[in-house]
């Protein structure tokens, strides 16, 4: 073969592969060239973008601040006009922004710049509990005013009723499931939402619209109080069991069962949360880039600035919030909640909001998500544009959705991910298409490609097999490592699904969360209690954390500010540190079922015990623990003394403590029966404590020696007496005891008890007063009975009986509060004597309330949840627009 040059001159073999070669070095030089500048870009563009993060984080902080200032004007002036409260108040409150100017009718349609608002709007369907909100509706902060009040089912004939927007019902999308039959149907109670809007905005999903009044149906199936004028007597009727009570003289003739109620004189804003949920979610703790943690406890979630120790809160959910996830951009957050005890308004869905202003901007998965959203993560090698889900079905069916496209997002596919519990689910943040699962005898390695999800398990070889993959990260190259219960590491080679590496005994007992840090280098928290430091190539560094017991293990642990760590606990903590400094407590909470609250009679402090036998005394002003005291019971009440130096707790074994309020010292303990102690109760002159049990009876003890001795005088009980030629006939309670309260001048009882009664007792003699109706003009210091005269429209149509848990009246006020089953707070004028009064509804907690309470001064109300362990501190500010409807 002959080759020949350019000018014909032939070429020898030799030179010819030279002359290749030389070709082939200068192509490769220039491909290395190449790639170091895609680096070199690459690497630039990931400064701009940590500096287009921290210049919208700054103008986030700025937006924030701004609204706190407004906010503190607004609250000024409205105190300004009304009673005023102490001046540490404002201070500690933020984003209260005045009634002209919200506009509740819109908001904005999506945080996403370019995006036009969307028409579409949600209807709204007439249901029985009156509500401020449903599950379409939003802006749900806290920061802003309250809600208007609920219409009464008398509205129509109100000559000022509240006109309200139609809405339209958007159509169905074609890719949108179907609702599942079996799923709505366990779903029976209301269970809305309260909320309010940090800044004026366009809404597309819309807020505060009242339920229209009941059809005639419904007022069919519950009987109208009636009311027999000559004796003053009105009967009520719980479950079709009629309850006779006694309108006060004064109000003999005009009193009308159905006629109007006036508005509360005053309205609530969430303005503290205390608590967190780690006892049993993971992955629920972020540091935001505006200095706020975010977290969340019941169906709240709180945004917490510790350095200005300020909270905001978005109240978009109606039910337990169970997992958070924090999108790439850092200023969007997605919350996904289980399904609740409303057919329509409490089904399982995700909630995607903007951090900044609290705006709800989407909506997803109402129909798709069958019982709880058990893990969401954004994707991220994409910049988020797609969000995966996990539903806690028994099929644990995995979703990904272009949460974006659309009010409702768009769901791009769904499948089957195990067969056994799935604990976390994570974007690569190097591949666009891969996701790992990971749970119960499983980590899954999927592959999301033409609309598609391959799915590979993972190979552990002959490496001993984990029962639980407890947590995963992904280092900066992609590798992906992952923990699991035997307290070992792996790492997963980028692209794979067998084991690179593994660390044997990196904890003892399970890795609950793993933490990969920007230069490269690993934290760990396991069930040991212990927070870990590995070097990029998991190697110890040396540092480690030993947390104490008493705040429980390392649930998750996330970067803070600088070189500080924020970890969450199993015992609903919120810890802050670093490997130098101690962690110390940001945020602690109850762990079990809360129902003992007590406010105290003096300074701005209250008292809260439950289950897991703990007593806390918080401090309203500086939001913090003023001291903890383990009782070694489960603790079912509470009450202060007179004077605040003493406090009373009783337990679920009939045992009461008595103990200083200051030096938590315990004076004596006693024993009344053996079943829980329900309801504590001082009388107003301090002479007696009233005990009221659940074996049916009421202690009276005679109180002596500065509330230090106490003497039983006698016994409230049920008795049989029988007189000559007559049959025998019962006195007392025929079931255990709920409410007490005492008469002004500390002379009666009146009482409740589960089978819906109402008795009057003197408590001097220990004796039942039978001619009730001499009780009807009787002055009582407290009104914490739910059934009595002035509580009659505090129940609402249909009620069981039990719905509602505990009431309270204001100390100055004409104000009175509830709590329910349904996780609402109500406020009703004082009295509430007439049928279906007008109230003011408030969301957040997730669980039965168990006991509301108002402080001293009025100033505040606090709220307690039972299996949501949450205690939500309100401010109490006065309803300029309270009148008649």
């Amino acid at each position: 073969m002959r080759i020949e040059g350019e000018n014909g001159a032939p070429v020898s073999p030799g030179s010819s592969a030279a002359s290749n070669s030389s070709a082939d070095e200068m192509i490769e030089n220039e491909n290395q060239s190449l790639r170091d500048r895609v680096a070199d870009l690459e690497k630039k563009v990931h400064e701009q973008t940590d500096e287009i993060m921290c210049l919208r984080s700054t103008l986030a902080d700025v937006l924030r601040r701004i609204s706190t200032i407004e906010g503190a004007r607004a609250l000024a002036n409205n105190h300004a006009g009304g009673r005023a409260t102490p001046t540490k108040d404002t201070v500690r409150l933020r984003h209260n922004n005045s009634d002209s100017a919200r506009d509740v009718s819109k908001r904005a349609s999506s945080y996403l710049p370019g995006r036009s608002p969307s028409s579409t709007q949600i209807s709204r369907r007439g249901v029985h509990y009156q509500s401020t909100s449903s599950l379409y509706s939003d802006g749900h902060s806290s920061s802003s005013v309250s809600p208007a009040p609920s219409p009464s089912p008398t509205q129509a004939n109100n000559p000022h009723p509240v006109h309200t927007a139609r809405h339209t019902t958007p159509s169905p999308s074609p890719f949108a499931s179907p609702a599942r039959p079996h799923q709505l149907g366990v779903l029976n109670k209301r269970w809305a939402s309260t909320s309010d809007f940090a800044t004026p905005a366009h809404h597309q999903y819309h807020h505060l619209a009242p339920s229209p009044t009941p059809t005639n149906s419904q007022l069919a199936r519950a009987k109208e109080a009636q009311y027999n004028g000559e004796e003053g007597i009105v009967k009520m009727y719980l479950r079709g069991r009629p309850i006779n009570l006694y309108v006060p003289t004064p109000m003999r003739e005009t009193y009308v069962p159905n006629g109007p109620s006036s508005s509360p004189p005053a309205k609530l804003k969430l303005e503290w949360v205390y608590g967190y949920r780690g006892r049993d979610c993971r992955n629920n703790v972020y540091q935001l880039p505006t200095g706020e943690i975010v977290y969340f406890v019941a169906a709240v979630v709180v945004l917490y600035n510790v350095e200005d120790q300020m909270q905001r809160h978005y109240l978009g959910h109606t039910d337990d919030i169970k997992c958070l996830a924090v999108h790439p951009n850092k200023l969007l957050i997605a919350t996904g909640q289980t399904a609740g005890h409303d057919r329509r308004d409490a089904r399982p869905h995700i909630r995607v909001w903007d951090s900044v202003s609290l705006n709800t901007l989407h909506v997803i998965g109402i129909s798709d998500i069958e019982r709880s959203v058990a893990c969401l993560a954004f994707s991220k090698a994409d910049g988020g544009s797609l969000l995966v889900a996990v539903d806690e079905a028994p099929d644990h069916n995995m979703s990904v959705w272009d949460w974006s496209r659309g009010e409702r997002g768009y769901k791009l596919l769904e499948t089957k991910c195990s067969a056994d519990q799935v604990l976390a689910v994570d974007f690569s943040p190097v591949d666009r298409s891969t996701i790992i699962t990971c749970g119960k005898n499983h980590i899954s390695f999927w592959n999301y490609e033409s609309g598609m999800l391959a799915k590979r398990m993972g190979v552990f070889e002959n490496r001993e097999r984990p029962k639980y993959v407890t947590s995963i990260s992904f280092t900066d190259t992609g590798n992906v490592i992952s923990g699991d219960s035997n307290g070992n590491l792996l790492i997963w080679q980028r692209g794979g699904n067998t084991v690179y590496k593994m660390v044997r005994g990196a904890h003892d007992g399970p890795v609950f969360s793993i933490l990969v840090q920007k230069d490269g280098g690993i934290i760990t928290g396991g069930k040991d209690g212990r927070i870990v430091e590995w070097d990029r190539d998991l190697e110890r560094t040396g540092n480690v954390i030993e947390i104490p017991e008493q705040y429980g293990s390392p649930r998750v642990v996330t970067s803070g500010r600088g070189s500080q760590l924020v970890v969450g606990t199993t015992r609903n903590c919120v810890l802050g540190g670093t490997f130098t400094f101690p962690l110390r407590p940001v945020m602690q909470g109850h762990t079990e079922e809360l129902w003992a609250l007590a406010p105290h009679p003096g300074h701005h402090q209250f008292l809260t015990a439950g289950y897991d036998r703990t007593c806390y005394l918080w401090d309203t002003m500086a939001h913090t623990i003023v001291w903890s005291k383990d009782i070694g019971e489960h603790a079912q009440s509470a009450a202060f003394s007179n004077n605040g130096e003493i406090v009373i707790i009783g337990t679920t074994s009939g045992r009461w403590f008595v103990m200083d309020s200051e030096t938590r010292e315990m004076y004596s303990q006693h024993q009344d029966g053996n079943e829980p102690i329900q309801v504590l109760k001082f009388s107003p002159n301090g002479q007696y404590l009233a005990v009221g049990s659940r074996d049916n009876n009421i202690y009276i003890y005679q109180v002596s020696e500065d509330c230090r001795k106490y003497t039983r005088v006698g016994r409230c009980q049920a008795k049989v007496r029988r007189a000559r030629y007559q049959s025998a006939s019962s006195v007392g309670h025929s079931s255990f005891v709920t409410h007490l309260d005492w008469s002004a001048d500390s002379q009666f009882l009146q009482t409740n008890s589960g089978d819906y009664e109402l008795l009057f007792w003197n408590a001097g003699l220990c004796r039942q007063i039978a001619q009730t109706s001499q009780m009807r003009d009787v002055e009582w210091a407290t009104q914490s009975c739910t059934l009595t005269f002035a509580t009659l429209g505090i129940w609402p149509e249909g009620t069981d009986g039990t719905d509602i848990n505990t009431c309270a009246k204001a100390n100055q006020m004409d104000l009175l509060a509830t709590g329910d089953d349904f996780g609402k707070i109500k406020l009703f004028a004082s009295p509430a004597c007439q049928q279906r009064a007008r109230c003011l509804e408030y969301g957040g907690h997730s669980s039965h309330v168990t006991a509301v309470g108002f402080l001293q001064d009025d100033s505040r109300m606090i709220s307690t949840g039972g299996r949501d362990t949450a205690v939500m501190q309100w401010v109490v500010s006065s309803n300029s627009s309270s009148s008649h409807r």
